[in-house]
């Protein structure tokens, strides 16, 4: 990995001045332990991405088997999953004895855990039938101790009244977390921050939607709803097409605008005594922050805001970028990654990087200069996953848009990010700007 203070100079692409290096080959793409060593050990001893919920206890001793196996890309991915399930059986099987012991907090403990584990098998998509199967057994581990959680996180299934005729979209549910405050009095009584909870005003609680990511998906983001939750703010976890539960059809561009037309029309009939369908804010994740730009133009006038994390919107999508970052930042194959999730399949990543760009991207099909709701767009000055050039020209066309490039920063430019758009959200929707009390949240135990 070049040295830091060597980041952003001398670009040996002319498209991208602020000098990727993208000839650079990162050492975490070597082997699994360059991986665990490099880039995972450290987020998993914090039970942050991509381990939220997970324990280092528990990884240990897989990681060590899989680097005593040798493996290294390209995967073969039902060989890496396998080494996985051993031990999320396990943690499911410690659960399942403690909740029969009345003991619900161990229990829910345990169950994350478990999900833990089979997420990291599952990623970072599920490409093989045992990956497949590590999704459904991580989804039942979540929402088993989700539901032992103080405030429940349950499953809602969303009719997507505005599927596309003739598809495997008609008569599809889209799968969510949606989490609405309890009575202030209740979420007072039990906040370690009584004071920064809220009433509904008489319109109903604000309601953030959070779109998730290429790889993170409605069962690990869970871990932002809490602080809103303790803010007097609604939260709604939605998977991206092509991820995780969503049923919009991976391949075509539209098929977002229409699962985001079925989950608002849902909320403003089935909650509107609840949520206060003006005050409706959508924070994109990476990925998903390519569909909260696309939203905050489509769906102008039904948002109150817009944040794209981390997304791109052209440059994402150039042949030439696709070619580099299979040996850039992503943990794992990202160009082949991104044509499974946009369609392509496993064996489609060639007409992917040759087509992408013409077929997605939101300056060649006009979508940025239309109509735009209130929109932030964040980075990391260093993303090379993708570029910080696309955050640039989001900022060219349309509606002014305000901006922030996290100095110094990867992909996301995390963690100093969630602080810039945090306070963002708090100004917006007039909350009490104690948003370090969020972030306190992200890395503990669910309780």
């Amino acid at each position: 990995m070049p040295h830091a203070s060597n980041m952003g100079k001398s670009p040996n692409d002319p498209r991208y001045p602020n000098g990727w290096h993208m000839n650079d080959r990162m050492p975490h793409h070597d082997s699994f332990e360059q991986l665990w060593e490099t880039k995972w050990k450290d987020p998993c001893s914090k039970g942050i991405y991509p381990f939220m919920f997970g324990s280092l206890e528990d990884f240990q001793p897989i990681v060590e088997h899989i680097i005593a196996k040798g493996l290294k890309e390209p995967y073969n991915w039902d060989e890496y999953a396998s080494c996985f399930f051993g031990t999320a059986e396990k943690l499911g099987q410690t659960a399942a004895v403690a909740l029969q012991e009345g003991d619900t907090d161990k229990a829910r403990d345990y169950y994350l855990r478990a999900s833990a584990v089979y997420r990291i098998a599952r990623f970072p998509a599920p490409r093989s039938p045992l990956q497949h199967q590590a999704w459904k057994k991580g989804k039942e581990m979540f929402y088993a101790g989700a539901n032992l959680m103080e405030h429940p996180i349950h499953e809602v299934l969303i009719p997507h009244t505005h599927a596309l005729a003739n598809s495997s979209e008609q008569k599809s549910f889209i799968p969510v977390n949606l989490l609405i405050p309890p009575s202030s009095s209740s979420l007072s009584s039990s906040s370690s921050s009584s004071s920064s909870s809220s009433s509904p005003s008489s319109s109903g609680y604000p309601l953030v939607i959070i779109m998730t990511g290429l790889d993170g998906y409605r069962t690990e983001l869970a871990v932002w709803q809490r602080g809103f939750l303790d803010k007097g703010v609604a939260t709604l976890v939605v998977e991206i097409p092509g991820t995780g539960d969503s049923p919009a059809l991976a391949s075509d561009p539209q098929s977002a605008d229409r699962q985001w037309s079925s989950v608002l029309d849902y909320v403003a009939k089935e909650h509107v005594q609840e949520i206060d369908s003006t005050k409706i804010v959508v924070w994109g994740f990476s990925t998903g922050g390519y569909y909260a730009l696309r939203a905050a133009h489509t769906h102008h006038d039904r948002l109150l805001g817009s944040i794209s994390l981390g997304g791109g919107c052209h440059h994402m999508f150039d042949e030439a970028w696709l070619e580099k970052v299979n040996n850039l930042e992503y943990p794992f194959d990202l160009a082949d990654t991104l044509a499974y999730k946009f369609g392509y399949g496993s064996d489609g990543v060639e007409r992917f990087k040759k087509e992408g760009q013409l077929k997605f991207s939101l300056l060649l099909d006009g979508t940025l200069m239309g109509k735009c709701c209130r929109c932030l767009v964040v980075n990391g000055e260093w993303d090379r996953i993708f570029p910080v050039e696309d955050l640039a020209l989001a900022l060219k066309w349309g509606r002014p848009k305000e901006a922030r490039i996290v100095r110094e920063k990867w992909h996301m430019g995390e963690p100093e990010s969630f602080v810039v758009i945090l306070r963002w959200i708090h100004e917006l929707l007039g909350l009490d700007w104690d948003y370090m009390h969020h972030l306190k949240l992200l890395g503990g135990k669910a309780k």
